[in-house]
């Protein structure tokens, strides 16, 4: 017998015993006798009642050994913001970077980015290729190479920078690319780095339009390199344990999903700074347009559009590709849902006149009728309230993120439906109460952690910002990171593989095109079509 089962049989006894004495008291024991149960209810019906019937799956080990792998070169062509995180992920990061996040370390104990990113492990791996149209950029990612700050040994070897990416695919020395440029450019990067034989990881979305996507797809598969496609939800731990829910049918049949975005700040809604030393002379701006359906000269409004793309459909998808994205992808981690048969989206620009062509507030609703399910999409970037994503079962109902967890921002509560077959009996024996969960997950601190910024809460509430593997502090960028690369070494599939990317890039171009063209959109799945 387990040491937990011991505990739990001496408990038992002891209650008994105890109720024994107190029966022995006329009124006064019947009295306690009642307040015990009452409050035993209430605690049974607080608990995580559903923990004995999930089949616990042990997690994988964070930390292995690298020392006798193969080392990897790594390129970075994109060294923007995501850029940057990315970069750090494989163990490179600027000595501005690591200055800045130290002191705030020193001066807000609650701020962990610099024990985290110092903590993860070494990848053995150099970055020694770096492309940028923007010079400051490229300097940086320079920088970041031969920074000796960081998790693991010194580096290696100083990256060189390259003007244009195709420069950079031609080092031998390279063996796989990170891509973090705006979407417009991801399609002919990847598709010229798999023909050029290096293994390849790109930010999200996969493309900004669907006959990209195919394209990408096919040559993926013809050159056999090893794909990622950025989403580090897919590394988050909450997500896991949602599966393991989902799949032993802890919920019943669900038959409507609710997914959401709420942001309301400039830097939310893709008004970033316009960098200062941003100029003709400093950026590449030819280049940058190359693949944009659109072209203007360089000026003001060329400023605008370098430093915001997302704001326009020239260089990405806006709501879809940026943030709806994330959240497919990670229902799709969680219930495997794949390419829906119909979509349909609406919305427009209605706080954000500042010239941009992509709405800040978008509806998609996808629609799978041979799995009798409906997904809605609900997005807006002039409110915070924390609405969560919702998974409704006949039998319960999953609240994942906004307040779920008890106050964990990035974990989850089951809720029993007051009209559950599965969980009959126990609801009307007062065993379960519709009204409190029956499981709670809240993974880690319930902290933030120190992050301050609109824009980093709305991650860390995604789950995004961190997650916890084994009971440690991890971002999940790097554990995204380190499985593309251990993919590599193994020749095995990452979790975000080509066949994950193309569902997501599918399903939001469908959604992407609704918007566009004001009618629903239908997949095509043996001719591989949008009707």
């Amino acid at each position: 017998m387990s040491n937990k089962n011991k505990e739990l049989n001496k408990t038992s006894l002891e209650r008994r015993e105890l109720l024994k004495g107190l029966a022995t008291v006329p009124v006064l024991g019947a009295f306690l006798v009642a307040l015990w149960q009452k409050m035993r209810m209430d605690a049974l019906k607080k608990s995580n009642l559903l923990s004995n019937l999930i089949q616990e799956k042990t997690p994988p080990a964070v930390v292995s050994d690298l020392s006798n792998t193969q080392h990897l070169n790594l390129g970075i062509i994109g060294y923007g913001g995501r850029g940057h995180h990315l970069v750090r992920g494989a163990g490179f990061a600027t000595p501005e970077w690591t200055e800045r996040t130290a002191n705030n370390a020193r001066e807000n104990k609650l701020d962990k980015a610099f024990k985290t990113f110092m903590s993860q492990q070494d990848l053995n791996c150099s970055l020694i290729g770096v492309c940028d149209l923007f010079d400051v950029r490229a300097k940086e990612g320079i920088q970041a190479s031969t920074n000796e700050i960081r998790p693991g040994t010194k580096p290696i070897q100083k990256a060189t920078r390259y003007h244009h990416y195709k420069e950079l695919l031609a080092n031998d020395e390279i063996d796989a690319v990170i891509i973090a440029t705006p979407d417009h450019w991801h399609a002919q990067i990847i598709i010229d780095a798999a023909k050029a034989g290096k293994h390849v990881y790109c930010e999200k979305g996969l493309t900004r339009t669907f006959d990209e996507a195919i394209k990408v797809y096919d040559t993926v598969k013809e050159t056999g390199i090893v794909f990622q496609l950025g989403h580090q939800n897919r590394q988050v731990e909450a997500n896991d344990k949602a599966k393991q829910i989902i799949d032993q049918g802890l919920l019943g049949p669900v038959n409507l999903v609710e997914l959401t975005t709420n942001r309301n700040s400039p830097w939310g809604a893709w008004v970033w700074d316009i960098h200062p030393e941003g100029n003709a002379s400093t950026i590449d701006w030819d280049t940058f347009q190359e693949q944009a359906p659109h072209k203007i000269p360089f000026g003001d409004e060329a400023l605008k559009r370098f430093f915001r793309w997302r704001c326009w459909y020239d260089y990405g998808t806006g709501l879809s590709g940026d943030l709806f994205s994330h959240d497919f992808d990670a229902l799709n981690q969680i219930m495997e849902i794949g390419i829906p048969k119909f979509a349909s989206s609406s919305g427009g620009i209605y706080f954000y006149k500042d010239g941009r062509d992509v709405p800040d507030v978008w509806n998609a609703t996808l629609e799978y009728p041979e799995k009798d399910l409906t997904v809605l999409y609900s997005a807006t970037l002039s409110s915070n309230d924390p609405r969560g994503n919702r998974i409704m079962g006949h039998d319960a109902t999953m609240m994942m993120g906004g307040h779920a967890g008890g106050g964990s921002v990035h974990g989850f509560i089951v809720t029993a439906d007051s009209e559950s077959t599965q969980y009959k009996e126990r609801l009307e024996k007062g065993i379960i109460n519709a009204k409190y969960p029956i499981y709670t997950y809240s993974p880690g601190s319930k902290q933030i952690d120190g992050v301050t910024s609109a824009t980093s809460r709305y991650f860390a509430s995604k789950g995004l910002l961190y997650t916890y593997k084994e009971g440690k502090r991890v971002d999940p960028t790097h554990l995204h990171i380190k499985d593309w690369l251990d993919s590599i070494r193994n020749s095995s599939q990452p979790k975000c593989n080509i066949e994950m990317a193309l569902h997501e890039a599918v399903s939001c171009s469908m959604a992407t095109e609704s918007y566009l063209t004001g009618r629903r959109i239908e997949w095509d799945p043996v001719n591989r079509k949008l009707i």
